[in-house]
C-alpha cells in the first residue's frame, strides 16, 4: 500500500483527491493545508510519495519541496491549475517527477502514481551513478597528485608510487584514494 502525504496549498480537488487515493488503494498518512511543516512531516510520517493539490503551486510550496528532495527525496505528484511553463519549470526543478495540469480523473491516479513512481526511481539511480562517476574522478585526481609527489620526491617509476600508496592504504586500512589524500594534504602543509 503506498504511503501519501497530501499537501493542499491552497486545494483545488480536496476531497476528489483523498477519495480518489483511498480508491486508489493508498494509504493517506497525513494532510497539510500549506508546504511550511512539510520537512517535519516527511520525517514524521514518511510517506512513499507527497502529493500536492495546488491551483498555483506557492513559493512556499515549492521552497518546501526542494528542501524534502534535498534532504529526504521521494516521488513528488502535482495536480495543478497553473499552466505558465515557468511555473511547471519552477516545479520540476523542486522535485516534482509529475506535473499534471486540470486532469484528475480517478481512473487515472493509479497509472500517474506509477509513472512519477518510475521516473523518482529512474532519476535517483542516474544521480547515484553520476555521484559515483563524481568520486570516482576526485578519487583518480588525488591519486595522481599522489603518484606525482612520490615520484618527484622519492624518484619512484608511476607503478612503484601506486604500489606503495596501495600497500599504504591496505596497513592503515583505508582506501588508496584517501591515503593519496592524505598525502598531498600533508605535502601542501610541508611546502
Amino acid at each position: 500500500m503506498t504511503r501519501v502525504l497530501l499537501i493542499h496549498d491552497p486545494p483545488i480537488h480536496i476531497d476528489r483527491l483523498s477519495d480518489a487515493l483511498v480508491a486508489a488503494g493508498c494509504d493517506v498518512v497525513a494532510e497539510l493545508g500549506s508546504a511550511l511543516a512539510l520537512a517535519a512531516a516527511v520525517a514524521r510520517y514518511a510517506p512513499d510519495v507527497i502529493i500536492v493539490d495546488a491551483a498555483s503551486p506557492s513559493r512556499d510550496a515549492l521552497a518546501g519541496l526542494c528542501v524534502v528532495s534535498a534532504e529526504s527525496p521521494r516521488p513528488i505528484v502535482m495536480f495543478t491549475g497553473e499552466r505558465d511553463p515557468s511555473v511547471m519549470r519552477a516545479a520540476v526543478k523542486a522535485g516534482v517527477s509529475a506535473y499534471v495540469v486540470d486532469g484528475l480523473a480517478p481512473e487515472r491516479l493509479s497509472p500517474v502514481l506509477d509513472v512519477a513512481i518510475a521516473r523518482f526511481d529512474e532519476e535517483q539511480r542516474l544521480r547515484g551513478e553520476l555521484d559515483a562517476a563524481r568520486r570516482q574522478l576526485a578519487d583518480r585526481k588525488w591519486i595522481d597528485k599522489a603518484k606525482g609527489l612520490l615520484i618527484e620526491k622519492r624518484g619512484l617509476t608511476e607503478d612503484a608510487a601506486y604500489q606503495l600508496l596501495r600497500k599504504s592504504a591496505m596497513e592503515q586500512g583505508l582506501r588508496v584514494a584517501e591515503v593519496a589524500r592524505r598525502l598531498a594534504e600533508a605535502t601542501q602543509l610541508l611546502s
